[in-house]
């Protein structure tokens, strides 16, 4: 199977068919049609064989993957994702390999209501590379440089399941047939909190989402809005299946140091906490304040209930 064929089969019907494509796959370049009010959110994100994932990882949840992690991106700024390019660097043609990868990023796309709309091809050591574009009301987009002195913190959902998933599948944990489903689905299909980020636009004052651990994401919205943190640790939202299968202080480094949950993380100023609840509560996602903005640039302090927390470890460190 050559390139075009392989475009052809796999991929120049993926994702949702949207009435702005003018001119998809098939062309020099893809041609849209931006809508009018609307700024254009654009992000980038790579996995490579051995680094992201493993070889024996199945390819159609490799797929799935690929698009909610960029499109998680786009969540955690408010955008609605609408495009995705994607740039395919493969060792060899395995025809059943790409088209389980290309099921799994079609259906995904899909659900986000994304069409691919065009990429590349290359041979090399298996690398994928998304590149995904969204829109959002002019101005509204969320940024991690708004959080200001005094904004409560918050987290969607639990944190920590992803993590363990990944030492599930390295054999490095025993865990129960009762929570073993729900963990693998967690590490191996993420759910990008793309309703949730909308209805967060006239809310947060900053916002991101969790790729790389809490412990090492938080710092990022910090230094962009030179400020600092204090977050408890007693409140950050865990999900039973974590805390049934690993101890207490293991589930609680899960949750602070574990990447790839893809839960948004976001700050909300004292005077908009009351609609907070109330405009979030049709989306059944639970949310969790778990501390609060201070003023001390670039510090982040942990603490456990009322005593200090001391807590060394960091995210995922990508050099």
């Amino acid at each position: 199977m050559g390139e075009f064929e392989l475009i052809q089969r796999c991929f120049a019907e993926a994702g949702r068919k949207r009435t702005d494509v003018a001119i998809g796959i098939g062309d020099d370049g893809a041609v849209l049609q931006v809508r009018e009010g609307c700024d254009l959110v654009i992000t980038t994100d790579s996995m490579v064989q051995g680094i992201h994932f493993f070889p024996d990882v199945d390819p159609r949840s490799l797929g799935h993957k690929l698009v909610a992690v960029n499109v998680s991106d786009l969540a955690a700024m408010g955008a609605e994702p609408c495009w995705l390019s994607l740039a395919l660097t493969l060792p060899k043609v395995d025809e059943d390999w790409l088209l389980a990868f290309a099921e799994g990023l079609s259906e995904t796309a899909d659900y986000y209501n994304c069409q691919l709309i065009g990429g590349d091809t290359t041979r090399g050591p298996l690398s994928l590379t998304m590149i995904a574009k969204g829109l959002v009301p002019k101005g509204k987009a969320i940024t991690r440089a708004g959080a200001q002195n005094g904004d409560y913190l918050y987290v969607t959902g639990t944190l920590g399941d992803a993590a363990l998933g990944l030492q599930l599948v390295q054999n490095k944990v025993e865990i129960s047939k009762k929570h073993r489903a729900h963990i693998l689905q967690r590490f191996h299909y993420p759910t990008a909190r793309v309703a949730l980020g909308q209805a967060l636009r006239n809310i947060a004052s900053s916002a991101m989402d969790i790729s790389d651990g809490l412990a090492g994401d938080l710092p990022h919205i910090l230094r962009r809005s030179k400020v600092g943190a204090v977050v408890d640790v007693c409140k950050l939202p865990m999900s039973q299946a974590l805390k049934d299968s690993c101890s207490a202080e293991q589930a609680l480094n899960y949750a602070l140091s574990g990447g790839e949950d893809y839960e948004l993380l976001f700050t909300v100023p004292e005077n908009r906490r009351g609609s907070l609840e109330v405009l979030l509560s049709p989306y059944g996602v639970p949310v969790t304040c778990i501390g609060r903005i201070t003023g001390a640039v670039g510090k982040l302090d942990f603490k456990q209930g009322e005593l200090p927390f001391v807590y060394q470890h960091q995210g995922f460190e990508h050099f």
